[in-house]
């Protein structure tokens, strides 16, 4: 190398050093700059596609929506129902008079407690007394009559034997004695009559009971009905036991037999109840009301309950199978009939056909279509259709009812 090339190698050499530092800061400039560019990217991005995760996430939680359940609450072996009754006296009977005649005196007023044979009027009949006279008196001539025709026919029969008279005279004699017999025996019965006719002169009780009527005076005509329709003069009441006349619906026929026991409620009688027992029943349906007519006996013998009153029968009937309680929000009116919807595996919703028995206002009886392992769920929402997947609801969260409401 010659001393006039040395400085000019020297000179591209500090040349070459002075644009290397420059050219590397740029570089380095360059990339933090386009890590500054990323950062704030990916700084904006970032959040957004967590929201938008976090938004389907939560779109598709809603979409399932949050149920309770409740298993089938089975029914008790016995179903009370309750049915409108009329309260009827166990017998319940007109009093007439057999003879014709004047009330002579009433021993009893309405409300009066009469055992049966007790006198309760009397009647005077002056008519029939006079024709009981005469018949007694015919009866006295036919007596006398037959005597006289008995002897005769004794002594023809004892005059043929010495052939005083003709065997036609006994025959005539002995024809005779036979129609005055039977004229006695007719006498006999007429009197009989008209004694049984006079004996209907007192009014007896025909039974243990209560005066709810009396019909009649001292002095008023009686007519026994011969010549008219006759009147009523009292009428009487047995109250010791008490006749109750229900319709039980015909899907309760089958179980209402002889035997059941039943409560009498009141409304002038608050928070008391009257014991019956069901004691017979018509065994026919009504074909115009599809009810079963059923009697109920009831103990009165404290006479707080009076014929005629109105009362509710509490009847209790044997459960015709195993049925089930449910409450009214658990069901589904569709077109497919009413309906309530179960969760099978946890979380796939399945929509059941039922059959309900009773109404019982904020619950219903279920006859048929349930098990007792059935989760039922509780106020399903209205788009619920079989298969959708559900998720349970936890103990005491609300979001159930309030999925089940939108």
């Amino acid at each position: 190398m010659t001393e006039s090339e040395a400085p000019i190698s020297a000179g591209a050499g500090a040349e070459f050093d002075r644009h290397s530092p420059k050219k590397g800061r740029t570089a380095l400039i360059t990339l933090v700059a386009l890590g500054i560019v990323a950062l704030v990217i990916m700084g904006g991005l970032l959040p957004r596609l967590k929201a938008r995760a976090d938004l389907r996430t939560q779109t598709y939680n809603l979409a399932i929506p949050t149920v309770a359940v409740i298993h089938p609450k089975s029914s008790a072996t016995q179903t009370e129902i309750v049915l409108p009754g009329n309260i009827q006296a166990f017998t319940d009977s007109p009093i007439y008079a057999r003879t014709n005649g004047y009330l002579k005196k009433w021993y009893f007023d309405i409300g009066a407690r009469v055992k049966k044979g007790q006198l309760i009027a009397d009647i005077e009949t002056p008519e029939t007394d006079q024709q009981l006279d005469q018949a007694r008196a015919d009866q006295n001539t036919a007596q006398a009559n037959l005597r006289l025709s008995q002897i005769t026919a004794t002594r023809y029969q004892d005059l043929l034997k010495t052939d005083s008279v003709s065997k036609q005279d006994v025959d005539n004699a002995t024809g005779d004695f036979q129609a005055k017999q039977a004229m006695l025996a007719s006498a006999n019965s007429n009197v009989k009559r008209l004694e049984e006719l006079q004996s209907f002169e007192k009014i007896y009780a025909p039974f243990d009971g209560v005066i709810t009527a009396r019909n009649t005076d001292v002095g008023h005509l009686i007519n026994s009905g011969a010549g008219g329709p006759g009147t009523e003069l009292f009428h009487m009441a047995a109250i010791q036991v008490l006749r109750v006349y229900i319709n039980v619906p015909q899907q309760y026929a089958p179980a209402a037999k002889p035997g059941l026991t039943a409560d009498l409620t009141l409304q002038e009688f608050p928070g008391r109840k009257f014991k019956g027992r069901l004691v017979r029943t018509a065994d026919s349906i009504d074909l115009a009301s599809r009810t079963l007519l059923v009697e109920v006996d009831v103990d009165n013998q404290d006479g707080a309950l009076l014929p005629g009153a109105y009362a509710e029968v509490h009847l209790k009937v044997p459960s015709a199978g195993s049925n089930f309680i449910l409450p009214v929000s658990a069901l589904i009116f569709r077109a497919e009939g009413l309906q309530v919807a179960t969760v099978e595996n946890g979380n796939r919703a399945v929509l059941k056909n039922i059959t309900i028995g009773r109404d019982l206002g904020a619950e219903v009886e279920v006859v048929s279509g349930l098990t007792a392992d059935d989760y039922i769920i509780v106020s399903p929402p209205d788009s619920l259709v079989s298969g959708e997947t559900v998720r349970l609801a936890s103990p005491g969260d609300r979001s159930a009812d309030q999925s089940g409401g939108q």
